[in-house]
């Protein structure tokens, strides 16, 4: 006779699915509140669709005519996220500028329409935006300036899961939905499957939120309501391997496929396109959607295509019915008739808060509490002094921080200035055998040799800091070479197709990595 399986079992008073931007701040919110709170994801924070962006803090700018609500949206946010979340924004500024293949009147509704959205705007000469930026394409006719700004969505994730913990409430991640409980028109919670163990976790929480962003038509179906259409935006980004620009650059004109380049961290990456998709997992890359993205980005910066490209990759944004980018709150009471579930989908990470305070409102709105929003003023971890992330941050840390142990204070990945020390601190507070998890973390390996001199130097590290056996840390080491394949291959030309051919030889030719011999993985 068979032992039946012991199944973990867990209580709270709110259960958020989705550890995106979003569903990390209905967590935070939710346990601002005073509510008991546990956040899952099936895999990493900001894995999907948060961690897949450009990096840009919208100003509005982009939408004050094509979209007027979202543009007074985004810069009621952009003022409150600069407050609360500084430290994970740089203050780079924004650019809208007329290329000649762009309708000079249009700038004039630009500024119209700022003035009715409440975008701050000021109408630069040419000459002062060239020479704010240099290389920008020298005959462009007119400049706008506005309060775009460069966010980097994983130090913000890490900001809120600190403010989420901080506040009682727990994480779980690579812990996927496998099924929602109901008990008649309720919803009771989930049950969970721990995707590294195969441990089944069940879930009874008072009020269920779907945050799932792109999945949320299949996280709601798993609750019985089929009618949630989720539609797949598709759309690839190329990050170039130094800052073309420093500030971020839009073309004044309708939002269009490759009409902006976003300063973040090291790089500089331009966006995007947009194309309908049958899964949100889909995330295949096209030959001619590369092609396009670079001669796009020559309108905006001439020689753009023969700049060095580090990396590809997309990211899916998830449309309500194929409406609109605008975000939905579906009140599952209201409109299905199934009590304490309700679904948060669409919109931008500029306006993650703003969709979390709405979830969060009408889940107590469905409870009958009166519970007020904190996060329009309270600071998340990190960001109590309100200053901004500055690019020279990093270098400056560590000629400030050196322990004085040359084996600690050398580094262990040259392109993004991480030292041993740090490294082994990371793998401490975050326990993982994913080296993927520590890139997110720290930038590891997403430098101009995407690892290839840093990762099995960190796979070592981790081997001995984790206390993983050899086949573990074979496998991590294998499972990091692969995931950055997948955004290499595509944009292999010139100096950076010589960097992969010398990757190849070093983990080919030298260290074998298809034979290592204590591996678990097939």
């Amino acid at each position: 006779m068979q032992t039946a399986k012991a199944v973990t079992r867990l209580e709270a008073d709110v259960l958020v699915i989705g550890g995106g931007a979003t569903g990390a701040g209905v967590a935070w919110d939710a346990s601002l509140r005073g509510y008991q709170t546990i956040l899952v994801d099936r895999s990493d924070l900001s894995q999907g669709t948060s961690g897949r962006f450009h990096g840009l803090l919208h100003s509005g700018g982009r939408y004050v005519v094509k979209d007027p609500q979202a543009a007074t949206e985004c810069i009621v946010e952009n003022r409150i996220l600069r407050n609360v979340a500084a430290a994970t924004i740089e203050d780079t500024g924004g650019l809208f500028v007329t290329t000649p293949a762009d309708d000079f009147s249009y700038g004039d509704d630009f500024l119209r329409a700022c003035a009715d959205t409440g975008v701050p705007v000021s109408e630069l000469t040419t000459a002062e935006a060239l020479s704010r930026e240099p290389l920008l394409n020298p005959a462009i006719r007119r400049a706008f300036a506005v309060p775009d700004a460069a966010i980097d969505s994983w130090k913000l994730s890490r900001a809120l899961e600190r403010g989420i913990t901080e506040h009682g409430g727990r994480l779980l991640t690579y812990h996927e939905v496998i099924a929602v409980r109901r008990d008649g028109d309720a919803v009771t919670g989930a049950v969970l499957r721990d995707k590294r163990t195969g441990e089944e976790i069940d879930v009874e929480a008072g009020f269920t939120i779907n945050a799932s962003g792109a999945w949320a038509g299949q996280v709601s179906a798993l609750a019985g309501i089929e009618d949630v259409t989720i539609v797949p935006g598709r759309g690839i980004m190329i990050a170039m391997n130094h800052r073309l620009v420093n500030t971020v650059v839009n073309r004044c004109t309708m939002p269009a496929d490759g009409d902006i380049i976003v300063p973040i961290r090291t790089v500089s990456v331009i966006g995007t396109t947009d194309v309908h998709a049958r899964d949100p997992d889909d995330l295949d890359i096209a030959q001619h959607e590369v092609d396009q993205m670079l001669d796009a980005g020559e309108q905006l910066v001439p020689g753009l295509r023969t700049a060095r490209a580090l990396r590809v990759w997309a990211g899916v944004r998830p449309l309500f019915r194929d409406i609109s980018r605008a975000h939905v709150l579906l009140d599952h009471h209201e409109r299905d008739g199934v009590t304490r579930f309700i679904t948060i989908t669409g919109g931008k990470l500029t306006t993650f808060r703003l969709m979390a305070q709405e979830a969060v409102d009408a889940m107590c709105r469905q409870l009958g509490a009166t519970k007020p929003c904190r996060t329009r003023e309270e600071t998340l971890p990190g960001s109590e002094r309100g200053e901004y992330y500055e690019l020279s941050a990093r270098l400056n840390t560590l000629e400030q921080h050196k322990n004085g142990d040359p084996a600690s204070d050398a580094l262990v990945c040259e392109c993004e200035m991480i030292p041993r020390h740090r490294l082994e601190q990371a793998m401490r507070d975050r326990p993982t055998a994913n080296l993927d998890d520590i890139r997110r973390a720290l930038r590891l390996g997403m430098g101009p040799c995407q690892g290839g001199f840093c990762i099995y130097r960190a796979a070592g590290i981790l081997h001995e800091v984790g206390h993983l056996d050899g086949a573990t840390a074979n496998d991590a080491l294998v499972d990091f070479l692969e995931e950055r394949w997948k955004g290499t291959w595509p944009i292999l030309y010139g100096d950076q197709l010589r960097q992969a051919r010398l990757d190849d030889w070093i983990y080919q030719g030298l260290l074998d990595v298809e034979h290592l011999p204590d591996r678990t993985a097939p």
